[in-house]
């Protein structure tokens, strides 16, 4: 990218400042432990003026249930599902960085799920762009998670298309 933006390059830069050529750092899907300092680290950005960063914890119960373990599992195309949920929120917030890491796997209580980070100009701007982006990868991503609870039944619980309503499928 050149020094200075074409008409038809969004403005997402203050003044005088050239935009990232990509605001899109990080979109992983990984089968090992996740890193709150990696995914801050690759949405920093000398023109933003507020990041928001979000950590999804695996929680030791559900629905009033406790929960023993859980596993993650993801669709061949989740990857390329989440890369367009963040493509989605650059083209509706003013990003300058943006960063989704998505664990799959047996997770034990505590284990971090999903780090996901945003930095816009401004701290308004980068809250909303951080849950929109939180929000639309838990509803249209292709992850699962499958709940062992403390009586030994399990919980698929799913990626879905209306907002606030996860498939869930309780197995006895």
């Amino acid at each position: 990218m050149s020094g200075t933006a074409s008409p038809s390059t969004p403005a997402r830069a203050h003044p005088g400042e050239q935009a990232a050529a990509d605001p899109v750092r990080l979109l992983e899907i990984r089968d090992t432990a996740l890193s709150v300092d990696e995914v801050f680290a690759a949405v920093g950005d000398a023109a933003a003026g507020g990041t928001a960063l979000f950590v999804g914890t695996v929680r030791s119960h559900d629905n009033g249930a406790d929960v023993e373990a859980l596993e993650y599992s993801a669709h061949p195309t989740a990857e390329a599902e989440l890369r367009r949920v963040a493509e989605k929120v650059v083209a509706a917030y003013p990003v300058r960085a943006l960063a989704a890491v998505h664990r799959v796997g047996d997770l034990r209580i505590g284990d971090l799920a999903v780090v996901v980070a945003v930095s816009c100009p401004h701290r308004g701007e980068a809250f909303e762009a951080c849950r929109t982006l939180i929000d639309d990868l838990k509803h249209e991503v292709p992850i699962w998670k499958q709940q062992t609870f403390s009586d030994g039944t399990q919980e698929w619980v799913g990626a879905c298309s209306s907002r606030g309503r996860n498939s869930v499928t309780r197995v006895e």
